[in-house]
């Protein structure tokens, strides 16, 4: 069985604004608890999720890589949080993919996360994430309504 986080919203904005707030490092800080997305974008590019921690030094809170790219309809990338103790081997990486599609409303933004069920401590990562998603989609949602 797979165990993947998935979650739809639907945001009153057009599909440039959406995109650019999921790939642009100064709108990621804003929702995604003060870090930014890095990349360049290419497939096999690196993704790097930055931070600071609460001593202000930086950090490093998910890496990965690009697996698709699409631009304003899909991106995916490989990640894993190199703090987690995790070992850091391919079989421990998950994907993620934010797919966009334009609806009557503005667009649709769908998030598919996993699978869970093949790598180490996967029930309490797909729990923290899926928890994670919650808190952060109405901040997007917010943003991308401004």
């Amino acid at each position: 069985m797979q165990l993947i986080v998935r979650d739809e919203i639907v945001f009153n904005a057009p599909k440039s604004k959406v995109w650019d707030m999921l790939i642009n490092p100064t709108i990621t800080k804003q929702y995604m608890f003060g870090t930014e997305v890095l990349s360049d974008w290419g497939i096999g590019d690196p993704v790097i999720w930055k931070g600071k921690t609460e001593s202000g030094e930086d950090i490093t809170h998910v890496k990965g890589e690009v697996v698709r790219y699409d631009p304003e309809n899909e991106v995916a990338f490989t990640m894993l949080d190199p703090n987690s103790g995790i070992e850091d081997i391919p079989e421990n990486y998950v994907e993620l993919s934010y797919t966009l599609e334009e609806v009557e409303e503005g667009t649709k933004l769908t998030i598919t996360q996993g699978d869970y069920a093949t790598v180490k401590q996967g029930e309490s990562r797909m729990s923290d994430s899926a928890k994670g998603w919650g808190m952060v989609l109405p901040l997007m949602k917010e943003i991308a309504e401004k």
